[in-house]
C-alpha cells in the first residue's frame, strides 16, 4: 500500500511516499519559503537527489510541484496518482474532538477550519493541503493525523488552567497539546531502546517550533504547548511563556491593536525578536564570533529548557531519559550541552565528544556516569503518520 503523507506548514510542505507495511520510502522532500522569497525543492527517490530554486506562490503552487515530481520520467516512482492508495495529512489543532486519526470529509474540514485561531499559522496551511490533495490524488481517501491527539491522556490537573470553570466547559479553553506525532514516535522509539515498558522520559522537540514531553510509561503526562502552539520554550519567531500582564501592557499602554500583538508575539518574538535571525545556525555563528547578544538569546533558551526539565522531573517523580529530537534537537550539540550543563542533581553528565558527533542515528551522548541517558533520536514524523492511517485502514 502506497501512503502519501503530507505535513504542510505554514511556509513549507514536507512529504513522503512510503510503501506500507514494508516503511519503505519511495520518495521524500521539502518545499520550502512557500510565497516569500528564495523558494526552493529538495527531492530524494532512491539515490536520485536535487534541489531546485523555485518561486512558489502559494501551497497549490508546492502541491503541484510534489505531483508532477513523483510522476517524473526521470525522477518519479509512481505513473499515475491512482497509485497512491491513501494520503495522510498533519494537522496541528484537533480541539477536544479529534482525538483519533480519522477519514476525512466536509464535516472534518469544517471542524479544522473552525479551530483557525487557535493554531493561526498552521491549521490553515493545513487544509490547504487536505483540498489541493484531494483534487490531485482524487481516488485516494484522505486522513487527518492531529498533533493534539496523543496529549489525550493528559491528566486533568494538568490540563484544566486555573480561571473560571465555564471557560473550559462551555468554550473548551485548556491545554491540549502539540508535536504529538513527533513527541508519540520518539517516546516509542526511547522505550524500545532502554527496554523498558515503565519508564520516565522527558521529549525535547526543538525546531522552529519548540515544545516538551513528560512521558510516564508511554503516556505524556504533561506538556509546554497548551491553548495554542504558541507559550513554553523559546521558538524561532513565537516568544514562549510570557506574563500575561505584557500582553495588556502593550494594548493599553503602548497602543498595540490586539491583531498587532498577536503578531508580535507569534511572528516577531523568540530568537529573531531577541537577535534578528531565526535560523539558529545563524545564531550560534554569531554567537561563536563574540556577539553578546546572540550568546545571551543562547543562553536564555538553554535556560527555558531547563526550568522544564527541572519541573518535569518533579512531575514523573524522576527520570530516566532525556530525548532530544527535530531540526535543533538533532543537530545542535551547542544548545544541548548548554542545556545539560549544570544539571548534576539530576545525575545528568554529557559526554561532550559524543554530543559533538554527527549521526542520523538514535546515539546516546551521556557520560558514563550519567543516572540519566542522553539520548538523540530523529524524529519521523511521517512515518508515524503513515503507521497510524496504515493500522485504521487495516482495522
Amino acid at each position: 500500500m502506497n501512503i502519501l503523507v503530507i505535513n504542510s506548514g505554514s511556509s513549507s510542505i514536507k512529504f513522503q511516499l512510503i510503501c506500507m507495511p514494508e516503511a519503505s520510502v519511495m520518495a521524500s522532500g521539502i518545499v520550502e519559503r512557500i510565497g516569500i522569497d528564495g523558494g526552493q525543492i529538495t527531492y530524494k527517490a532512491g539515490m536520485r537527489e536535487f534541489t531546485e530554486k523555485a518561486h512558489f506562490e502559494d501551497h497549490t503552487a508546492g502541491l503541484y510541484k510534489i505531483s508532477s515530481l513523483l510522476m517524473d520520467l526521470k525522477y518519479g516512482v509512481i505513473d499515475d496518482t491512482d497509485e497512491v492508495d491513501a494520503v495522510g495529512h498533519r494537522v496541528v489543532h484537533g480541539g477536544q474532538r479529534f482525538t483519533e486519526t480519522i477519514e476525512i470529509n466536509e464535516d472534518v474540514k469544517e471542524n479544522i477550519k473552525r479551530l483557525f485561531s487557535l493554531a493561526p499559522l498552521h491549521n490553515p496551511a493545513n487544509l490547504t493541503g487536505i483540498e489541493v490533495a484531494e483534487k490531485l490524488f482524487d481516488k485516494a481517501p484522505q486522513f487527518c493525523v492531529f498533533d493534539t491527539a496523543f496529549f489525550k491522556s493528559v491528566p486533568q490537573m494538568a490540563y484544566q488552567y486555573a480561571i473560571p470553570q465555564h471557560f473550559m466547559t462551555e468554550n473548551r479553553i485548556r491545554l491540549y497539546g502539540f508535536h504529538g506525532t513527533s513527541h508519540k514516535y520518539v517516546s516509542k522509539k526511547a522505550i524500545d531502546y532502554l527496554q523498558k515498558p515503565e519508564s520516565k522520559i522527558i521529549t525535547i522537540h526543538l525546531g522552529n517550533g519548540c515544545s516538551m514531553a513528560a512521558i510516564k510509561d508511554g503516556l505524556p503526562i504533561d506538556t509546554s504547548l497548551g491553548f495554542g502552539p504558541a507559550n513554553g520554550l523559546i521558538m524561532g519567531t513565537r516568544a514562549g511563556d510570557i506574563d500575561q500582564s505584557v500582553v495588556f501592557y502593550m494594548q493599553e499602554h503602548l497602543g498595540y491593536s490586539i491583531s498587532e500583538v498577536n503578531d508580535i508575539l507569534n511572528k516577531k518574538s523568540g530568537m529573531l525578536g531577541l537577535t534578528g535571525f531565526s535560523d539558529l545556525r545563524d545564531i550560534e555563528e554569531a554567537a561563536a564570533s563574540g556577539d553578546a547578544t546572540c550568546k545571551l538569546a543562547l543562553e536564555m533558551n538553554a535556560y527555558r529548557i531547563k526550568k522544564y526539565i527541572g519541573a518535569y522531573a518533579a512531575a514523573l517523580n524522576g527520570l530516566d531519559a532525556l530525548v532530544f529530537t527535530a531540526g535543533i534537537g538533532e543537530n545542535s550539540s551547542y544548545l544541548r550541552s548548554a542545556v545539560c550543563r549544570n544539571m548534576n542533581y539530576l545525575g545528568i553528565y554529557l559526554d561532550e565528544n559524543s554530543n559533538a558527533e554527527r549521526s542520523k542515528k538514535l546515539r546516546e551522548i551521556h557520560a558514563q556516569e550519567s543516572s540519566v541517558k542522553v539520548l538523540v533520536i530523529p524524529t519521523n514524523e511521517e512515518l508515524e503518520i503513515a503507521n497510524q492511517v496504515f493500522d485504521l485502514i487495516e482495522d
